[in-house]
Protein backbone atom coordinates (compact mmCIF):
# COMPACT_ATOMS: atom_id res chain seq x y z
CA UNK A 1 0.00 0.00 0.00
CA UNK A 2 1.59 3.57 -0.92
CA UNK A 3 -0.25 6.98 -0.40
CA UNK A 4 -0.83 9.73 -3.51
CA UNK A 5 -1.07 13.44 -2.44
CA UNK A 6 -3.60 15.36 -3.88
CA UNK A 7 -3.52 18.63 -3.90
CA UNK A 8 -5.50 21.61 -6.41
CA UNK A 9 -3.29 24.00 -8.03
CA UNK A 10 -6.80 26.15 -7.12
CA UNK A 11 -6.78 26.26 -3.79
CA UNK A 12 -3.76 27.96 -1.70
CA UNK A 13 -2.66 25.59 1.14
CA UNK A 14 -2.93 27.60 4.69
CA UNK A 15 -0.61 24.83 6.69
CA UNK A 16 1.14 21.82 6.82
CA UNK A 17 -1.27 19.74 5.44
CA UNK A 18 -1.63 18.03 1.84
CA UNK A 19 -5.11 18.72 0.88
CA UNK A 20 -5.95 15.06 0.14
CA UNK A 21 -4.61 11.81 0.40
CA UNK A 22 -5.43 8.83 -1.43
CA UNK A 23 -4.62 5.09 -0.25
CA UNK A 24 -3.26 4.04 -3.66
CA UNK A 25 -4.46 0.11 -4.10
CA UNK A 26 -7.80 1.22 -2.75
CA UNK A 27 -10.18 3.46 -3.68
CA UNK A 28 -11.05 5.84 -0.82
CA UNK A 29 -9.19 9.52 -0.88
CA UNK A 30 -9.42 11.44 2.90
CA UNK A 31 -9.71 14.72 2.09
CA UNK A 32 -8.45 17.21 4.78
CA UNK A 33 -10.22 20.14 6.86
CA UNK A 34 -11.30 22.69 4.17
CA UNK A 35 -11.79 26.19 4.99
CA UNK A 36 -13.63 28.97 3.56
CA UNK A 37 -10.86 31.00 1.50
CA UNK A 38 -10.85 31.20 -2.20
CA UNK A 39 -7.54 30.38 -4.37
CA UNK A 40 -5.56 33.11 -3.29
CA UNK A 41 -6.55 32.37 0.68
CA UNK A 42 -8.50 35.20 1.19
CA UNK A 43 -11.53 34.61 3.58
CA UNK A 44 -14.64 34.30 1.64
CA UNK A 45 -17.93 35.20 2.83
CA UNK A 46 -17.18 36.94 6.32
CA UNK A 47 -20.28 36.66 8.84
CA UNK A 48 -22.07 34.73 6.21
CA UNK A 49 -22.61 30.74 7.19
CA UNK A 50 -24.02 29.94 4.26
CA UNK A 51 -21.42 31.51 1.60
CA UNK A 52 -18.52 29.85 4.14
CA UNK A 53 -20.39 26.53 3.30
CA UNK A 54 -20.68 27.18 -0.46
CA UNK A 55 -16.75 28.05 -0.62
CA UNK A 56 -16.10 25.11 1.06
CA UNK A 57 -17.76 22.93 -0.96
CA UNK A 58 -16.60 24.69 -4.46
CA UNK A 59 -12.94 24.08 -2.87
CA UNK A 60 -13.91 20.49 -1.97
CA UNK A 61 -15.07 19.77 -5.29
CA UNK A 62 -11.79 21.28 -6.99
CA UNK A 63 -9.94 18.72 -5.21
CA UNK A 64 -12.08 15.59 -5.84
CA UNK A 65 -12.00 16.60 -9.52
CA UNK A 66 -7.98 16.90 -8.95
CA UNK A 67 -8.31 13.31 -8.27
CA UNK A 68 -11.04 12.24 -10.47
CA UNK A 69 -13.69 12.46 -8.61
CA UNK A 70 -17.13 14.61 -8.30
CA UNK A 71 -18.80 15.76 -5.18
CA UNK A 72 -21.50 12.43 -5.42
CA UNK A 73 -18.28 10.01 -4.64
CA UNK A 74 -18.36 11.72 -1.08
CA UNK A 75 -19.45 8.88 1.59
CA UNK A 76 -18.38 10.94 4.86
CA UNK A 77 -18.77 14.52 5.88
CA UNK A 78 -17.66 16.06 8.87
CA UNK A 79 -18.48 19.84 9.69
CA UNK A 80 -17.00 21.33 12.55
CA UNK A 81 -19.33 24.82 12.97
CA UNK A 82 -18.58 27.16 15.25
CA UNK A 83 -22.37 28.00 16.15
CA UNK A 84 -24.63 24.95 15.57
CA UNK A 85 -27.22 27.72 15.40
CA UNK A 86 -26.01 28.63 11.79
CA UNK A 87 -26.36 24.70 10.44
CA UNK A 88 -30.02 25.57 8.96
CA UNK A 89 -28.14 28.01 6.66
CA UNK A 90 -25.10 25.49 5.77
CA UNK A 91 -27.54 22.36 5.06
CA UNK A 92 -29.25 24.46 2.39
CA UNK A 93 -25.86 24.99 0.75
CA UNK A 94 -25.25 21.23 1.20
CA UNK A 95 -29.10 20.43 -0.25
CA UNK A 96 -28.01 22.66 -3.43
CA UNK A 97 -24.37 21.39 -4.09
CA UNK A 98 -24.73 17.66 -3.43
CA UNK A 99 -28.24 17.56 -4.71
CA UNK A 100 -29.91 14.14 -3.96
CA UNK A 101 -26.72 12.78 -2.64
CA UNK A 102 -26.61 11.97 1.11
CA UNK A 103 -23.29 11.16 2.49
CA UNK A 104 -22.76 9.55 6.08
CA UNK A 105 -22.52 13.13 8.27
CA UNK A 106 -21.35 14.26 11.45
CA UNK A 107 -21.81 17.60 12.40
CA UNK A 108 -20.43 19.08 15.60
CA UNK A 109 -19.99 22.17 17.44
CA UNK A 110 -16.46 23.23 18.26
CA UNK A 111 -14.89 25.99 20.69
CA UNK A 112 -13.00 27.17 17.90
CA UNK A 113 -11.09 27.27 14.69
CA UNK A 114 -7.73 28.75 13.35
CA UNK A 115 -9.10 31.73 12.18
CA UNK A 116 -12.13 33.42 14.32
CA UNK A 117 -13.95 34.84 10.90
CA UNK A 118 -14.10 31.13 9.98
CA UNK A 119 -18.02 29.70 10.87
CA UNK A 120 -17.47 26.41 9.38
CA UNK A 121 -14.39 24.10 8.76
CA UNK A 122 -15.63 20.53 6.53
CA UNK A 123 -13.61 17.44 6.24
CA UNK A 124 -14.64 14.16 4.08
CA UNK A 125 -14.26 10.91 2.64
CA UNK A 126 -14.54 9.51 -1.06
CA UNK A 127 -14.88 6.87 -2.83
CA UNK A 128 -13.11 6.63 -6.22
CA UNK A 129 -14.84 5.82 -9.34
CA UNK A 130 -13.19 3.07 -10.57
Amino acid sequence: MTVKIINSPEIKALGVYNQALQVTGGSLLFVSGCVPVDGEGNLVGKGDPAAQMRQILTNIRAILEEAGAALENVVKVTVFSADLDNRKAMNEVRLEMFGEHRPASTHVEVARLIDPDWLVEVECIAALPD
